[in-house]
């Protein structure tokens, strides 16, 4: 369905629903706190602020996922589970925009001045910047205990030390969360699953791009339900830590 007045593809509700009748087989996702992660990627300013560079051809489908407050109640449950939490972040420093040659989503993240930070041992300009956390999470990420990944440059964890992090971690399940649904999440759920992790994705901790091409979120959902070990909505994950937790665990 299309706006005629922006040209944008218009976020609808039927569109993102379940299919009454699919065809995939269901297949079961066991929780187990001894060996899952958090999994967030690009919770940053210029994804889920208003005063974002993305935020425009994001807005829509954040608002009616609620990705922000469900990505902070994912991490405070996280938290109080001992579940370790890992972060992979997109950051590009001057160097980086000198590539010779750039996919669209490249080009387009260039053009905006995406993540941009003036260079790798600088944290000059960081604080309320683009690149940096955004403030409803800040205060969980900035906390001692949260893995801080080296960035990825486009959008999955090839070119990062995320899978090195969890292995590191003992960790061969993974919570997947974060920013964007048919971008970096999908690209690290696929990199995951490549590797032998199972993935759950949560799905409205995350959200799309509206633009004339099509609703990112919608496409990601079809590809989350091929690839993913379970798509779960935030409150069951909720749900899923607190029968699994039992008495609290020491933080990793």
């Amino acid at each position: 369905m299309t706006d005629n007045r922006s040209g944008r593809h218009k976020s609808y509700s039927g569109g993102h629903a379940d299919p009454s009748n699919p065809a995939l087989p269901s297949v079961p996702f066991d929780l187990d706190l001894a060996r899952v992660a958090l999994v967030v990627t690009d919770p940053q300013i210029d994804f889920l602020s208003s005063k974002g560079a993305a935020w425009e051809v994001f807005k829509d489908s954040i608002t009616e996922l609620d990705t922000v407050a469900n990505l902070r109640r994912l991490f405070i449950a996280a938290k109080e589970a001992g579940i370790p939490i890992v972060i992979s972040p997109h950051y590009y420093y001057p160097h980086d925009h000198r590539w010779r040659f750039a996919a669209p989503g490249e080009a387009l993240m260039h053009k905006l001045r995406m993540f941009h930070r003036p260079g790798p041992l600088t944290i000059d300009g960081f604080a309320c910047s683009g690149a940096d956390w955004l403030p409803e999470l800040k205060d969980l990420i900035e906390d001692g205990r949260t893995v801080l990944c080296s960035p990825h440059k486009i959008a999955g964890p090839q070119t990062n030390d995320a899978i090195f992090q969890l292995r590191k971690l003992k960790v061969d399940q993974v919570i997947l969360a974060g920013m964007a649904a048919n971008f970096c999440v999908e690209s690290h759920l696929r990199d995951f699953v490549e590797h032998g992790f199972e993935v759950a994705v949560v799905r409205d901790a995350t959200a799309g791009s509206n633009i004339p091409e099509g609703d990112g979120y919608a496409a990601a959902l079809v590809n989350f339900r091929w690839l993913a070990n379970a798509l779960i909505k935030t409150d069951g994950v909720l749900a899923m830590i607190r029968e699994k937790k039992g008495p609290q665990r020491e933080a990793r």
